[in-house]
């Protein structure tokens, strides 16, 4: 037998060793995780296409991308769908200010991350991004029923049904309807009081019109005895 032939067995453990850790070296690192982009992920299922043209108008999009990669709390957000904005009466949208189209976008998203779980079980109300705003009566209430969550903001109610992200710090949720909030005009500086009433008018039982400071009687004694007056200087000149 030769020297090389015998040799084999002892280098084979050696090759089983060193071709393993060859490929280790030579296979690339994982790319480092990104900061959440919440457009690209909606942008990623296809069917956003309105909710993400308000979230481009209304520039609330890079604000909610900072304050979710700077938040410990995590965010969670549902979404609606193309068809949702679809269903909405015609003009819904048209006369929002944009202060309102902002309040929009931010009612549907809360300022915690929210697994479907914790949403089983969450107190109400639920507060967004809108919540204690001037403006209007924001907040959702969430329930619960045979594990099947139902969103409402008051003015629409839907149910949650797909979970489009689930991993914390961010939840994405589907809903089919728009969650619209009851906007209030209440806080509105353009909004008059109404004027009081003028002392004596109708408010307290009386006569709007303002009473004649000189009563018809006193003003025909005025003209008798401006006539008397009148009578005796012309008497005194005859005389």
């Amino acid at each position: 037998m030769s020297s090389s032939s015998a040799s084999l067995p002892l280098l084979l453990p050696l090759l089983l060793i060193l071709v393993p850790s060859a490929r280790a070296q030579s296979a690339p690192a994982p790319a480092p995780s990104g900061p959440i982009n919440i457009t690209a992920i909606l942008e990623k299922e296809g069917q956003y296409t309105r909710f993400i043209h308000f979230l481009n108008e209304t520039q609330a999009g890079d604000q909610l991308n900072n304050q979710l990669n700077n938040s410990r709390e995590g965010m969670t957000l549902f979404a609606p769908t193309d068809n949702a904005f679809q269903n909405l009466p015609p003009g819904a949208l048209n006369n929002l200010s944009p202060q309102q189209q902002v309040q929009l976008v931010q009612n549907h998203i809360c300022p915690k991350y929210y697994s479907l779980t914790d949403l089983l079980s969450v107190s109400n109300p639920v507060r967004t991004l809108t919540t204690g705003q001037k403006g209007g009566a924001f907040g959702l209430n969430i329930t619960a029923q045979n594990n099947q969550v139902n969103v409402s903001t008051g003015a629409v109610e839907v149910s949650v049904y797909n979970a489009v992200r689930k991993d914390f710090p961010l939840a994405v949720y589907q809903v089919d309807k728009v969650l619209m909030p009851r906007f209030d005009d209440a806080g509105d500086d353009d909004k008059k009081a109404p004027s009081a009433a003028p002392k004596g008018g109708a408010a307290e039982g009386g006569d709007a019109t303002a009473p004649s400071t000189q009563s018809p009687a006193g003003n025909g004694a005025g003209r008798i005895g401006f006539v008397a007056a009148f009578w005796v200087m012309c008497m005194g000149l005859v005389l």
